[in-house]
């Protein structure tokens, strides 16, 4: 059976993306248009832009497009979803938005304080990972599944958090916490570390772990976040197994194993922009001692 069945509506999030689309125009009028009369404020870089855009798509196509009512559906796609959401959008945040924006929203008296007790290494990553362990126990997913205000506030919670686990390792602003040297392998290496319990329950857990995956009554309850009631009541649709041929308990393995390797790429891709910095610093200071040596022996001798 088809996903089209669902309706416009429930497949492309209309409302959700007029609001991707008005966050994206307010992002630029900030950077672009007004920042002419904040004092602090830089011209608006081509990378920054570019990773805030891919961030917003994203976030669109991760929340708003069929992708997300197929994670309704189907848990390797929820999986990757959460992967994306938090190991890719997250970064491409920090990096798009420029320095001096988050200079004035980090002086902000309340955000101040919680950036700088949030962002601390060891509590960022610990937080995270708990509160990522947390959401994939059975009876907690599955209660959080089933409750649309639950839904969306424990996704913001993790989003933020996400937020604060990588920035850390990624931003460069005076007065905040920043990881440099062999403490950014060894923060990505601990993040890896305190996720694969979780990812490693569901690859290797032999029965299905979520009913809302698993039972009919329980999957329909779950896809009304999504989908309209009347349009959901209309169709008589009995379970998931309409929509994948996969078995439960293969898709629910397949969705902890995409976790892992998306986090593998975005670390592997992170240490080597560590490596490239580290040879980069090398190279600069390499040719700092190389000039001063060619001017002391250039120097006349009396």
């Amino acid at each position: 059976m088809s996903i089209w069945i669902f309706g416009f509506r429930a497949l492309w999030s209309p409302y959700f993306l007029s609001c991707v689309v008005g966050l994206t125009i307010l992002f630029f009028l900030l950077t672009i248009t007004w920042r002419k009369k904040i004092s602090n404020s830089e011209k608006l870089k081509p990378i920054e832009a570019i990773c805030f855009v891919t961030a917003m798509l994203i976030i669109y196509a991760v929340l708003g497009s069929p992708l997300d009512l197929l994670g309704h559906i189907m848990f390797s796609i929820h999986m990757t979803q959460m992967a994306l959401l938090y190991m890719v959008v997250s970064p491409l945040i920090i990096i798009g938005i420029p320095n001096w924006v988050w200079a004035n929203f980090i002086q902000l008296p309340i955000v101040r304080k919680v950036f700088l007790f949030f962002t601390k290494p060891i509590l960022s990553v610990l937080l995270f990972s708990i509160l990522f362990s947390l959401y994939h126990i059975p009876t907690v997913f599955d209660a959080i599944k089933l409750n649309e205000f639950l839904h969306s506030t424990y996704t913001l919670i993790l989003f933020v958090f996400s937020l604060f686990l990588w920035w850390p390792l990624l931003n460069s602003l005076p007065g905040q916490y920043q990881i440099s040297g062999l403490k950014k392998i060894s923060y990505l290496i601990a993040s890896a570390v305190l996720l694969t319990p979780a990812c490693g329950m569901i690859i290797f857990s032999n029965s299905p772990l979520y009913t809302t995956y698993s039972n009919g009554a329980m999957w329909l309850k779950s896809m009304s976040l999504c989908v309209p009631g009347d349009t959901l009541n209309n169709l008589g649709l009995s379970g998931p197994e309409l929509f994948s041929h996969m078995p439960v308990v293969q898709d629910q393995q397949l969705g902890g194993v995409i976790m892992k390797i998306i986090q593998e790429i975005v670390d592997t891709t992170i240490l080597f922009k560590v490596f490239f910095e580290w040879y980069r610093k090398d190279q600069e200071e390499a040719e700092k001692q190389n000039g001063s040596l060619m001017l002391k022996n250039s120097a006349p001798i009396d």
